[in-house]
């Protein structure tokens, strides 16, 4: 396989899932209520076995599960995607103890995960974070803060929580905790949202944590978090490129059948070539994701400016399509229901989570420079 075409396999399993999403999960998704996780919905991704291949894939596979979800079924893909980001600290750093008791429920879906990094004062600089670990003479610590934008809050059953052990360390002093929701001190608030999955806040009242609940080392959370986001980040580029096929294929559809000017819309250029932008855009998109999960599940070096290049890209792009698309629909496509209309409400949101665009820019730039160092020889 190359990252510039899939397999016959792989596109038969990409069928496969797009079918299942049409036959299983919509129907539970639409039973739903925005703002509130779908635990039926997250079930059946567990018995699909969707949830268990988070942990037994590569970045690649990853891609190929989201985008096949979210050309269907974006709230199918989102609580697939939620569960694996929630979770991944657990399965790369956890302890075989934590690892036995979550995981399990996690993949059969009978857990709800949740990745608490940001802040009120600390999105996009997450070495910023001021969340709290005081140790309190006993070799535990004291949780006292708040998160803020996180998503599947405050309805998730395990929180993995990124806090500051070390002050005035930067991404140094940060530790990472596998957090229960269920722990004394720990309470949230939802937050009505633009996206219409889960999101809220997390108040952290001297919640109890020990050195059972750390996920990898002390002071070292700052790795746990950057190494997840390094997997997950050509993902939210592949639940892009699925929201802009998706997109792009309605418009195709449309433009084909509408009447308009004593012709069909595809007969005049100017759509004709719009749509030709928005296909040549997508199709870009899809190769870059491929190509970062693939330098991943390789173990290449340059895996964090390729998978911010893939990140940015998709996601600006289905900006792109959709928009696209809702103008070469009219006013239908703005009608409650229509899937444009709700493409248009979902592809907001990953130009700002795991990083803003502005933030994958200055990491790719990083990454130049840095390489650019390396090769230059010092005089």
């Amino acid at each position: 396989m190359t990252v510039f075409s899939l397999e016959p396999a792989q596109l038969a399993w990409c069928a496969e899932l797009r079918a299942l999403a049409a036959e299983r999960l919509c129907p539970l998704a639409e039973k739903g209520e925005p703002g509130h996780v779908n635990r039926p919905l997250v079930a059946e991704l567990g018995r699909l076995g969707l949830l268990s291949r988070l942990f037994t894939s590569g970045a690649l596979d990853l891609c190929l599960m989201r985008e096949s979800l979210a050309y269907v079924c974006t709230e199918a893909e989102t609580a697939l995607a939620l569960q694996g980001l929630g979770a991944h600290p657990v399965h790369a750093h956890g302890t075989e103890a934590q690892r036995a008791r979550w995981l399990p429920r996690v993949s059969s879906g009978h857990a709800v995960a949740a990745f608490a990094l940001s802040e009120p004062e600390a999105g996009s600089d997450a070495a910023a974070l001021s969340l709290r670990a005081e140790p309190d003479g006993t070799g535990r610590w004291r949780l006292t803060g708040e998160k803020c934008w996180i998503s599947n809050a405050p309805e998730a059953d395990l929180y993995t929580v990124f806090a500051r052990t070390t002050p005035g360390a930067g991404a140094r002093g940060v530790t990472a905790f596998l957090v229960p929701a269920d722990r004394p001190g720990l309470t949230g608030t939802p937050l009505d949202m633009l996206s219409p999955h889960p999101i809220g806040a997390l108040d952290f009242d001297a919640v109890p944590v020990t050195a059972d609940d750390v996920l990898g080392e002390p002071d070292r959370g700052f790795r746990v978090a950057m190494g997840t986001l390094n997997l997950f980040r050509p993902s939210v580029g592949a639940f892009a490129v699925g929201m802009a096929r998706a997109a792009l294929d309605a418009t195709i559809a449309h433009t084909a059948q509408r009447e308009a000017f004593d012709g069909k819309l595809r007969d005049l250029q100017t759509v004709a070539h719009q749509v030709a932008e928005m296909a040549m855009r997508t199709e870009a998109a899809r190769l870059m994701v491929y190509a970062a999960a693939t330098a991943y599940d390789s173990g290449a070096p340059d895996v964090p400016g390729r998978a911010a290049m893939a990140k940015l890209l998709a996601t600006e792009t289905a900006q792109y399509v959709v928009d696209a698309a809702v103008q070469l629909h009219g006013a239908r496509a703005l009608r409650r229901g229509h899937l444009l209309e709700h493409l248009y409400r979902e592809v907001r949101a990953p130009r700002i989570y795991e990083g803003a665009s502005e933030v994958q820019r200055a990491v790719i730039a990083k990454e130049l420079y840095a390489r650019h160092a390396e090769e230059v020889p010092s005089v």
